[in-house]
């Protein structure tokens, strides 16, 4: 028989697990998604959404046994936003993650809030050369590239094709700076001239004035989304398709193909990633993508958002669920081990994926259908980014 204290004990501890079993059971992973959801650049955001939505479809809405909870924020293009989303989204519902940015100027704001708060942010289209050198963070990861990259490898394809004379174009802002920095790391011919314009802008009238009086041998640009659609709109119109050969990076892809149509053929693209990609990954995210949003195709933004979610998972899974054990998180999500939609992929010392970068080309699509992007070949296989040796990091 046991006496009153022996029973006093019993009690509370029975009370304990009671009380711990509903907390237990109400667990959940919390994820903060930050891209942009209003304007022209919200069918970026909205494609990124989209592809969140479906990986966690895939995953049945549940990571390491543990339900999942998605807050969305729009940053509207501003980095002060931005920041304040990540605030609130740290401190009102003080998730375990935070995801996602499109724009370099907004992610310089973000990462550095959430990381410094203590939290995990991965990252899945943004890639400024700060975030993969001098300030690298263990908890700070991509799923995307680092933004010199994909114009290194135009740069390359246009030196390797013996081009001269280039016009290069880009937004003011960090990752136009970083995409044409990107661009003349490999390509070492003459540059015409090299013009920033406003981030946002639409109306490009006085710029392809100035373009055609420069009369280059070959046009190289970056802009990305709504900035995109009207940039090769208006150079289709001005009938400088014909007279300049135009190559771009982040400009001509699913999102703007079904806005300009035959603006977009023959047009010459680089970048990891394409909805032709021959991996099990990628064939099952593009034909449930089409499945569910009537056949449109995701964008390179959507199956970088749909790995970030993987990537998440995977570090989830390998603490079974123990949020609190961060460390495990990094270590796992060093090995990227989860079925990419790129194929297998490593990470570099700073968290930034090496990876293959591609040739792609706008085609005639099937009967009836927009042009189609497709791989014409490899011009980066295993493509390092070039600051990971002024990340201090060591693991």
């Amino acid at each position: 028989m046991r006496n009153p204290i022996q029973k006093a004990l019993a009690a509370a501890l029975t009370a304990s697990l009671f009380a711990a079993g509903p907390a237990l059971a109400q667990q959940k992973v919390k994820i903060g998604f930050i891209t942009t959801l209003s304007g022209p650049q919200g069918v970026i955001g909205n494609d990124m959404r989209n592809s969140v939505e479906l990986a966690l479809d895939h995953l049945g809405r549940k990571m390491g046994g543990l339900p999942v909870e998605v807050i969305y924020g729009d940053d509207q293009v501003k980095p002060d936003v931005g920041k304040q989303v990540a605030d609130e989204m740290l401190k009102k519902h003080q998730v375990n993650f935070v995801s996602g940015v499109i724009w370099s100027n907004v992610m310089l704001a973000v990462a550095p809030t959430v990381t410094g708060a203590g939290t995990l942010m991965v990252g899945t289209n943004a890639g400024p050369n700060q975030l993969a050198g001098k300030d690298c963070n263990e908890r700070y990861f991509t799923t995307s590239w680092q933004n010199d990259q994909t114009p290194e490898a135009m740069g390359k394809y246009m030196q390797d094709a013996g081009l001269n004379d280039v016009y290069v174009m880009a937004p003011n802002y960090a990752a136009g700076k970083d995409m044409v920095n990107g661009f003349k790391r490999y390509f070492k011919g003459r540059i015409v001239d090299e013009v920033y314009t406003r981030l946002g802008q639409t109306d490009y009238q006085a710029e392809l004035s100035q373009l055609r009086a420069k009369n280059p041998k070959a046009v190289f640009v970056f802009y990305p989304g709504g900035m995109g659609i009207s940039f090769l709109r208006q150079y289709s119109e001005a009938g400088l398709r014909g007279q300049f050969p135009l190559y771009s990076v982040y400009t001509v892809d699913e999102l703007s193909i079904p806005a300009v149509k035959h603006a977009a053929l023959g047009q010459l693209e680089t970048r990891y990633w394409s909805p032709d990609l021959k991996n099990p990954a990628n064939q099952k995210f593009v034909g449930d993508y089409q499945k569910k949003h009537g056949g449109r195709l995701p964008s390179f933004y959507g199956a970088q958002s749909y790995d970030g979610i993987m990537l998440i998972d995977s570090a989830v899974r390998a603490v079974k669920g123990n949020l609190a054990d961060q460390k495990g998180m990094i270590a796992a999500m060093r090995k990227a081990d989860f079925a990419s939609t790129r194929g297998k992929f490593s990470y570099n010392v700073n968290h930034h994926p090496i990876q293959n970068f591609y040739l792609l080309k706008a085609v005639a699509g099937p009967a009836g259908k927009d042009p189609v992007m497709e791989i014409q070949k490899a011009v980066f296989t295993g493509h390092k980014d070039s600051f990971y040796k002024e990340c201090p990091m060591k693991w």
